[in-house]
C-alpha cells in the first residue's frame, strides 16, 4: 500500500522492491501499525522511537524529522523545527500513515497508535503532516501542537506536530474499544 501511495501515486523518489516500499526508517526497531480487512491492508502507520539509530559510519539515522532538522534529508526543509527535536526514549515519530478508507479508520488507527505508545511508556509522539492533522487531532481532544512552522514543498504542505500520549486509554468513540488492531514489531 505504501508503495501505491508514495510512489506510483504521489510519485516520490522512494526505493522499492517488487511491491515493496522501504527507506531507511525501516529497521528492526521499527514498529508498525496495519489495518486489514479481510486480507486487504486498508491503513497503517510506522512508529520509531526517537533515540533509537540505524546505519553505521556516515550513515547514521535518527528518524525523519529530526534527521530533516539537521539537514541530512535532500527535498525536506531543514526549518521545520524551532529547535532540534529531541532523541529520548519516550518520544516517537509517526510517520507514513496512509487510511484507505473514511475518517472513522484514521481516528481507529490513531487510538491504536496511542495505545501501543501508552504501554511502551511513551508521553509524546511526532508528526509530519498536513495542518489539517492539526486540526482533526485537536477535534479529537488532543492537545497537539505544531513545532515549528507550515513549510512546504512540490508534495504539498507540511507541520510537525508534537501530540502527547493520553494517560488514559479511553478511545474517542466506543465502538472503537470493540475490536483492536495490532501494531506488529518487525522481526
Amino acid at each position: 500500500m505504501r508503495k501505491q501511495v508514495f510512489v506510483d501515486r504521489l510519485e516520490w523518489p522512494l526505493f522499492y522492491a517488487d511491491d515493496v516500499e522501504f527507506e531507511q526508517y525501516d529497521s528492526l526497531d521499527t514498529t508498525y501499525v496495519i489495518c486489514l480487512e479481510g486480507d486487504e491492508v486498508i491503513g497503517g502507520a510506522r512508529l520509531r522511537r526517537t533515540d533509537h539509530y540505524s546505519g553505521h559510519g556516515s550513515l547514521r539515522y535518527s528518524y525523519m524529522i529530526r534527521d530533516a532538522c539537521l539537514g541530512h534529508l535532500p527535498g525536506l526543509p531543514d526549518d521545520l523545527c524551532d529547535e532540534v527535536p529531541p532523541s529520548d526514549s519516550r518520544t516517537w515519530e509517526l510517520t507514513r500513515m496512509i487510511v484507505n478508507g473514511p475518517k472513522s479508520l484514521t481516528e481507529r488507527v490513531l487510538e491504536e497508535v496511542n495505545l501501543f505508545l501508552l504501554s511502551e511508556g511513551a508521553t509524546t509522539c511526532l508528526f509530519l503532516g498536513s495542518p489539517a492533522f492539526l486540526r482533526m487531532a485537536r477535534r479529537l481532544s488532543w492537545p497537539a501542537q505544531p513545532l515549528g512552522p507550515v513549510c512546504g514543498n512540490a508534495d504539498g504542505r507540511f507541520q510537525v506536530i508534537e501530540v502527547p500520549v493520553r494517560p488514559l486509554a479511553t478511545p474517542v468513540h466506543p465502538h472503537l474499544a470493540e475490536t483492536r488492531l495490532r501494531p506488529v514489531p518487525v522481526s
